[in-house]
């Protein structure tokens, strides 16, 4: 696919992903990377309870909206995935359910894992917001979420809401 793809490549091979028997089935979260190339992250017990947490808090929260698992969202930085995202009804009319989402829903969440380097969340808070989201979320395993917008960081969600997370489950 070259050094950098056009967006319309990336939707083009993303499709092809999609569309891949292969890919189906895999236990791992799929993203391509600005270059076209596949890059999959293994997820634990604990961020999918942690992801269906956050979800069921945009419901009660935010329920004129979509949330949605696992959301494709074209990126500067390729085809990412956010755990949650929130989309609201504008979005929906305006984007449906194309795959991937040429632009970023108004909350994307990333849940962090072990995996995951700070300056590879740094680079996803970034790109949703370039891609135009309104703030993104960064949930750690302990189930502390910081909020961030276009000026930074803030102790509070840009949306007026308060959202409240259990505390991990701890494993014997």
């Amino acid at each position: 696919m070259g050094d950098l793809t056009a967006p319309e490549a990336l939707s083009r091979r993303w499709a092809e992903i999609i569309a891949d028997p292969v890919m189906h089935g895999l236990p791992y979260k799929i993203e391509l990377n600005a270059r076209g190339k596949i890059e999959m992250s293994p997820a634990s017990n604990a961020h999918g309870r942690s992801q269906s947490r956050v979800c069921a808090e945009l419901l009660r929260l935010l329920p004129e909206g979509e949330v949605i698992t696992e959301a494709s969202v074209l990126t500067s930085i390729g085809v990412r995935v956010p755990d949650v995202a929130w989309a609201s009804r504008r979005f929906v009319e305006t984007h449906g359910m194309a795959t991937p989402f040429p632009r970023a829903p108004e909350i994307c969440v990333e849940i962090e894992s072990p995996s995951n380097s700070e300056g590879e969340m740094q680079e996803k808070i970034a790109a949703y917001l370039a891609a135009g989201a309104e703030e993104v979320w960064l949930v750690s395993e302990q189930g502390r979420i910081r909020f961030f917008g276009t000026s930074g960081e803030s102790a509070t969600s840009a949306f007026g809401i308060r959202p409240l997370l259990p505390p991990p489950v701890v494993t014997p």
